[in-house]
């Protein structure tokens, strides 16, 4: 009797629970915080964190390969996790995201793909940072991508090149996301003037049924011949978005933009909450990616901002540069944050459809980013 009590209290999670572990329990829970409470990317934390919570509970056998002497099958998150091994979740989030996005405001002013591009330039400037400061090509690659402020790329790349950061990378990329609100306001105020803000922009044109056809079919085959390592992302973005545009295909963009991409959230954000064990997480590097991904989303949004501030200077006043900031990929909660600010400043200018434009562009921009990086370092 005593002995089989032994044996149950030395099998059970109490016993295994390390000083790690329950900083990575607490941790899980300051997700859960920031997702219920102060509604930062519940869809995505939420999942992440309990994926996280199950992972450093011990003893539970659920990321364990399965044993083929044996013949024992692995644990549940193991099998959810090969979605992303392989490649297959970020690539369905996409086609959700291109199903839910109308890209009509960039077609009507194609500019914005500008912006779209200036945006990008905090992955390459932590690129170069993390190189400096002892990362491989791979790595700083990987989290140069967090600059891109698109969680399913910076995934979709770090599998690729470097899968010992997936956790902190993820972790990273979705909460720099989910502050978007908080950190780019004082950026955009700081590199622009009053004046500058209240610009008011003329309407945009109307934008036809066929040009919305063409253009995911267009794009797809001028950027997948251009960067073929990005046909994958963009592909898939493309697909969504013509599923959206085709009245035909009315059945399949509902399922992409509601059961489908739900369905993947949910096993992506479990099987990246899988890749913070304790062990694993709690280093130096982790540290320093959080700074790094601080710096390249901050980055990428200043130089949205300031490709702006010429193209308010090129069009003789007539570009509001705070559209600039939308360029990053975090759609559509950049455009909403340039929304805000400009009617802070005049209650009656109305930025969001313009702020769209560099927003779907900055979609486009981190995929071929990171198909750039996966074609010269993967």
């Amino acid at each position: 009797m005593i002995e089989g009590l032994v044996t149950f209290w030395t099998s059970s999670g109490l016993a295994n629970l390390d000083l790690g572990s329950f900083a990575m329990i607490g941790l899980a829970c300051v997700l859960f915080y920031l997702a219920i409470v102060k509604d930062y990317e519940p869809l995505l934390l939420i999942p992440i964190g309990f994926g996280m919570l199950l992972v450093n509970l011990p003893e539970t056998g659920l990321i364990t390969p399965p044993n083929i002497l044996t013949k024992e099958p692995g644990g549940l998150l193991y099998y959810l996790y090969q979605g992303v091994e392989l490649g297959i979740y970020p690539p369905l989030i996409f086609l959700g995201i291109g199903a839910m996005t109308d890209f009509g405001a960039l077609i009507a002013n194609p500019r914005s793909l500008l912006l779209g591009a200036a945006a990008q330039l905090g992955i390459f400037i932590t690129f170069l940072g993390a190189l400096l400061l002892g990362f491989n090509p791979q790595q700083a690659a990987s989290i140069g991508i967090i600059g891109g402020a698109d969680g399913p790329t910076a995934i979709f790349l770090t599998t690729k090149l470097a899968k010992d950061l997936l956790g902190p990378i993820a972790i990273a990329a979705y909460s720099y996301m989910a502050l978007v609100p908080i950190i780019q306001p004082p950026i955009i105020k700081a590199l622009t003037t009053p004046e500058e803000r209240k610009v008011r922009m003329t309407a945009l044109r109307p934008v036809s049924k066929a040009e919305k056809i063409v253009f995911p079919i267009m794009v797809t085959i001028v950027g997948s011949l251009l960067v073929p390592s990005s046909a994958t992302l963009l592909g898939m973005l493309m697909l969504g978005n013509l599923f959206r545009e085709v009245v035909a295909t009315d059945r399949l963009s509902d399922t992409a933009q509601n059961a489908l991409i739900n369905i993947v959230t949910i096993f992506l954000g479990l099987s990246v909450g899988t890749k913070t064990e304790a062990s694993k997480f709690f280093n130096p590097e982790f540290l320093k990616i959080l700074l790094l991904g601080l710096i390249a989303f901050s980055a990428s949004t200043a130089g949205g901002v300031l490709f702006g501030k010429l193209m308010y200077k090129l069009s003789g006043g007539k570009v509001n540069p705070m559209i600039g900031a939308a360029g990053v990929s975090a759609v559509p909660m950049a455009a909403r944050v340039v929304q805000k600010l400009g009617q802070e400043e005049d209650p009656k200018n109305h930025l969001l459809m313009h702020a769209m434009g560099p927003n779907v562009a900055g979609v486009i921009g981190s995929a071929v980013a990171a198909g750039m990086l996966l074609a010269l370092l993967g």
